[in-house]
């Protein structure tokens, strides 16, 4: 293989720490606080099927183009693109992925610093005997607060960098390989005691059973978003991680097996959630709220109900942690290679500069609500731009790169580690890449904007 090489780079240590870190990225708060309620909103089982035609032949072709650009190029997202094409403004939708990962680290952080408190709440019995209107005051008038979310954050925060500062290998690889596996039995626990509560027959069918009818233009599009959204596509954390994927690492068979684990991790999250819902007559399309507000109040009615509400939410603690671990990596990869510093002072700098933007983004509703542009406040502002316009937009710009720019041989040479495998899908690959995936891609970007509407 004749990909560039730069020595003394971090690297994965094996294929199970690639999937597991990968995987990692991949799973967060958008397969189990996000998919759960846009699921719910958008006709349950069509929607779970409309998603899965999107996974295969548009985010796996999507993941492998990042993945190629990484490993390819040994950069970070700029540094991938001036390798690849130097001289040429490429290295912009590196630096767009950039700062995508500034502002989704800023709020995505805000979140989960919020599991924390409610990990705290049930521990020292907040929710108990409170009713659906007192838990949204709670969770609002915890949110308009300033010392605890950003305290949470804070300590999120901390607890991110720490892990990063350990490296790859030692750091992100080691934490995911238990992280994933912990995620993955507590949704279990989670998903045996939901689907034994009375009722929960009528969830598991809302889950499954497709109801064509309420299939629309706008329920493509949110499929393909929450792919995006979900599989950490567009702002180049699958990029740096390519980076650090051996020479004889199957690329297509990682893009497939960590979308696989993170479709599983999304429908375990359905099935955790829904059979509780039906069981206690909640509406599915809460939004929001369902995680919050909504299943709160349905852990209280379950037997040991406070040790299911801690199981889940420590449950998205770890998620959102294997998510920002991921991020952060983006940042410091960038700070460190361009800017030619140890990895050390580029965490350091990574983690000073994503405290001031994230402190700013959980204080959004507290000390900041009044700071306000677009009529937004900053964590929706960072929202709203990153999930409507840099994600997809740098997605868009990737596949045309990888379709229409680098020369195919480079691309069929990673993908068939130096020609030792043989890629009957590549045509299908390339198809896919050149047309299906901008297309769509498009259509998704111009409806955030408000340009077309479907």
């Amino acid at each position: 293989m004749s990909g560039f090489d730069f020595s003394g780079r971090d690297s994965f240590g094996s294929r199970l720490g690639v999937i597991a870190a990968a995987a990692g990225s991949a799973v967060g708060l958008g397969n189990i606080w996000r998919f759960p309620y846009v699921l719910g909103e958008n006709g349950g089982g069509a929607f779970l099927i409309i998603y899965l035609l999107i996974i295969f032949a548009i985010g796996i072709p999507v993941m492998m183009s990042e993945l190629v650009i990484g490993r390819r190029s040994q950069r970070n997202p700029v540094g991938a693109f001036r390798t690849l094409a130097p001289g040429k403004p490429w290295f912009l939708v590196g630096m767009m992925g950039i700062v995508a990962a500034f502002m989704i680290l800023a709020f995505y952080t805000a979140v989960a610093g919020w599991t924390l408190e409610y990990i705290y709440q049930t521990l020292i019995g907040g929710f108990n005997g409170k009713n659906s209107a007192e838990l949204a005051t709670m969770f609002e008038s915890f949110r308009s607060e300033s010392l605890r979310p950003a305290l949470w954050f804070s300590i999120f925060l901390v607890a991110t960098a720490g892990i990063v500062l350990g490296g790859v290998r030692k750091g992100i690889e080691k934490s995911t390989k238990i992280l994933m596996p912990l995620l993955l039995i507590l949704l279990i626990v989670l998903c045996i005691k939901s689907l034994t509560l009375p009722g929960a027959g009528k969830g598991v069918e809302f889950l499954f059973k497709p109801d064509f009818s309420k299939i629309t233009g706008t329920t493509v599009l949110m499929a393909l978003g929450q792919a995006f959204f979900s599989l950490s596509i567009g702002m180049g954390t699958l990029i740096t991680y390519g980076s650090y994927i051996p020479r004889d690492n199957n690329l297509a068979a990682t893009a497939v097996q960590v979308s696989m684990v993170d479709l599983i991790i999304a429908i375990f999250a359905g099935i955790a959630i829904f059979p509780a819902v039906f069981a206690f007559g909640i509406s599915p399309e809460s939004g929001e709220s369902l995680t919050f507000i909504v299943l709160p109040g349905i852990f209280q009615q379950i037997t040991g109900g406070m040790a299911f509400a801690f199981a889940f939410f420590f449950l998205l603690a770890i998620a959102a942690l294997t998510s920002t671990i991921s991020v952060l990596e983006v940042i410091v990869a960038y700070f460190s290679e361009q800017l030619n510093i140890s990895r050390r002072k580029a965490i350091i700098i990574a983690t000073a500069s994503m405290f001031v933007l994230g402190i700013s983004a959980s204080l959004s509703w507290g000390l900041m609500r009044d700071v306000k542009l677009f009529n937004l406040n900053i964590f929706d502002l960072f929202n709203f731009t990153t999930a409507n316009i840099l994600l997809p937009l740098g997605g868009l710009l990737i596949v045309a790169f990888l379709a229409w720019f680098l020369p195919g041989g480079d691309t069929l040479d990673e993908l068939s580690n130096g020609g030792t495998l043989k890629l009957k899908y590549y045509r299908l690959f390339r198809f896919l890449i050149k047309f299906i995936a901008p297309v769509a891609i498009a259509l998704v970007f111009l409806n955030g904007l408000g340009l077309v509407k479907f």
